[in-house]
């Protein structure tokens, strides 16, 4: 190989479901990650290739058009999906031959964003292959919206975190403009992350976009009811912006605007004044075109509930006063509470998960990642990891086979790594 291209996958610590709501999040990249070993030659073709037998390999050449197959999410899809972003921002026409082997050690569909590491590795690859050069932040942007060739409507935390990333450090991530903070965590605490072991693929399913369409909805509603032009508004921190109020005020606003039982399509056209044509080209995506039923309030509920959570954790670890600890443990099970009864993106062994951290010693536990399957990460005192550790192997890995054959990859403690990154072979 000439170069190596890596990207590191991310735990998410508070902040769930978010990102594409244009509110801020708080994650830290895992030591796991994506490696690509590449030579760049004059074959006119792209030839992929995986570690792992169960990924087949992949040619496309050079020459055409790219085409990525938004009802098949494979995993060279993905990486092309990085090859297409770069190859559209610089107009890059052919682009070089190369050959690319690529590895992985992020757990697959498990929420620690295996496959935006592969987009944003697969980005990195072509832009050193082609001789181009980016900011960070610009080829994190990138990356964040040509994921979307494969049909998830993500908000690009997962992107910016696996290049903005530092060693040591998690990171506040804001949107528009895209920047990261650091988030210095506490002395005296571990997280831990530990895999349910139930498989997610977000672009294989439509609960991802259901959730991403609801809060669409939701926005419209939010400003129609304030008097605001709701055509132009699509994310929720959108209305809080524009109404200049709180997060506190947009909880109410909620409770004032929207009904808990879920919406009918009819409704929704009767309160916007659209029609139901204009309800699936413009509200709906590809894969949910069959809702019929959305749940506005709660959806909205959980954002303007998880976006002040957020605020909240990263003041604790600013202000490091005695018991940041316990309040940050309280507010990752708050967090994982509104997951899961109003976000509702848990699932029962998830749910059973993060009981068994609890109980294991983590003073919080929940979901990360976007959930129905997955991650929890645990907040763990330092001195009671290794009891920690072994109580949540008897109790969730060793009673059943097929998670005790995976419980090797499936239960680790994790610290801040760094970003996303390029060696060349001298």
């Amino acid at each position: 190989p000439q170069f190596y291209a890596w990207a590191p996958g991310r735990v998410n610590l508070i902040g769930e479901h978010i990102d594409y709501c244009g509110y801020s999040v708080l994650p830290m990249a895992i030591e796991q990650n994506i490696l690509a070993a590449v030579s760049v030659n004059n074959s006119g073709t792209i030839q992929l290739a995986n570690t792992n037998p169960q990924y087949k390999d992949y040619t496309v050449s050079c020459s055409e058009d790219i085409a990525i197959d938004r009802d098949n999410p494979k995993w060279h899809f993905y990486f092309l999906c990085g090859v297409k972003g770069i190859q559209e921002k610089f107009r890059i026409a052919p682009l070089a031959g190369m050959s690319c082997v690529v590895d992985g050690i992020i757990p697959p569909s498990s929420g620690l964003s295996s496959s935006s590491a592969l987009v944003c590795c697969a980005g990195l690859v072509t832009m050193e292959a082609n001789q181009k050069t980016l900011s960070k932040v610009a080829v994190a942007e990138i990356c964040a919206k040509c994921e979307r060739y494969i049909g998830t409507e993500g908000g690009g935390m997962d992107q910016s975190i696996s290049f903005l990333a530092e060693k040591g450090t998690a990171k506040l991530i804001e949107f528009q403009p895209l920047r990261a903070t650091d988030v210095k965590l506490p002395n005296g605490a571990v997280f831990v992350i530990s895999n349910c072991c139930v498989e997610m693929n977000k672009a294989a399913s439509s609960h991802y976009n259901i959730r991403v369409v609801e809060c669409r909805i939701a926005t419209k509603m939010l400003a129609q009811a304030r008097g605001l032009d709701s055509s132009r508004l699509l994310k929720l921190a959108q209305v809080q912006t524009e109404l200049k109020a709180s997060l506190e005020d947009m909880l109410t606003l909620v409770d004032e605007v929207l009904h808990p039982e879920p919406y009918s399509r009819e409704e929704i056209c009767k309160v916007l004044g659209i029609t139901s044509e204009q309800f699936s080209t413009e509200l709906l995506s590809a894969n949910t075109q069959h809702v019929t039923h959305f749940k506005l309030y709660q959806r909205a509920k959980h954002v303007y509930g998880e976006a002040a959570r957020v605020l909240q954790f990263k003041s604790v670890c600013d202000s490091e006063p005695a018991e940041s600890i316990t309040l940050l443990g309280d507010l990752m099970n708050q967090s994982h509470a509104s997951c899961r009864d109003l976000y509702e993106c848990s699932c029962s062994e998830l749910d059973q998960l993060v009981q068994i951290c609890l109980k294991a010693g983590a003073v919080g536990s929940r979901l990360t990642g976007a959930g129905w399957g997955g991650c929890a990460v645990s907040m763990v005192p330092s001195e009671k990891v290794e009891s920690f550790l072994q109580a949540v192997r008897e109790a969730y890995y060793l009673p059943d086979p097929r998670r005790a054959a995976l419980e090797k990859e499936s239960l680790f403690v994790s610290k801040p790594g760094g970003g996303a990154a390029i060696f060349i072979e001298e």
